[in-house]
This record gives structure tokens, sequence and C-alpha cells, in this order.
């Protein structure tokens, strides 16, 4: 099945640029923030975030660069 230009993953993440995501990290921790930028290996950066341990906000970054090997996980909020 093909895929549309708007169901790629890069295109999605460009759509969600500005706006507030949850990244899901391979060791559990989430952040959440406004999507500034990102790559083709889906290193992202993002601004106003927080840090979360088990659904609990455990601090406030601001901005964060995350690298795209550690993400399992990317959602709208």
């Amino acid at each position: 099945m093909a895929m549309s230009n708007s169901e790629r993953p890069l295109d999605i993440l460009n759509e969600s640029r500005n706006k507030r995501i949850m990244a899901e990290l391979k060791n559990g921790r989430q952040f959440i923030g406004t999507l500034k930028s990102f790559d083709i290996h889906i290193n992202i950066v993002l601004e106003d975030s927080e840090e979360h341990v088990d659904g609990e906000l455990k601090r406030k970054i601001g901005k964060v660069f995350l690298r795209g090997d550690t993400i399992i996980l990317i959602s709208p909020q």
C-alpha cells in the first residue's frame, strides 16, 4: 500500500512544527513541548518543554534537544 504525501513521517512532523507534542524516550521519560525543528534522523528541538517521569511533572526545562535514536514515540498534544 503506497503512502500519500501527508502520511510520510517527516511531513507529519512538519505539520506539527510550532505545535505542542509529546516525545517518549527509550528510558520511559516523556518530554512535552513546542516542536521547533527536526531533521531526517528525527532529532528534534522542543521549546517551553517539560520532563515527565511516570506521568508526573519532573521539571520544566525550556529548550531541549532530543536525539532521534532515543525517541520511541511522538504524539500531538
